[in-house]
């Protein structure tokens, strides 16, 4: 499998919801409190889930610099840590929802910049 393919299929991990939430708070400097809470670098606890909120989605999606392009039936999330010199993009098929789709998307692209950090 080529790089561009192992990226894509989260080089062969699956992840539930939460552990990319985690993943994607930590690449954003948070700390999730399951399932709909994070708490900010002051302490402060917010409400946050990118997987069900459009402005959280979008926060995260400039935060880390993570672009979407959405397409006819599929949203592709492309993200890239030049420090490192890692990178690549997140697809998800919009099904009934490409709304839903772009979110996700952004948020897997997150939890791949937030795995990095480990």
């Amino acid at each position: 499998m080529d790089q561009a393919a192992r990226i894509v299929a989260g080089e062969g991990k699956d992840m539930t919801d939460r552990e990319m939430l985690e993943l994607a708070a930590k690449a954003a400097g948070l700390r999730v409190i399951w399932p709909n809470e994070a708490v900010l670098p002051d302490g402060r606890s917010i409400r946050w889930n990118p997987l069900t909120d459009d402005g959280d989605a979008l926060r995260l999606a400039v935060k880390l610099g993570i672009t979407p392009h959405i397409y006819t039936s599929i949203t592709e999330a492309q993200w890239a840590i030049p420090s490192v010199g890692r990178g690549g993009f997140k697809l998800e098929s919009h099904l009934d929802d490409p709304y839903a789709a772009t979110r996700r998307a952004i948020v897997r692209a997150a939890a791949e910049i937030g795995r990095c950090m480990e």
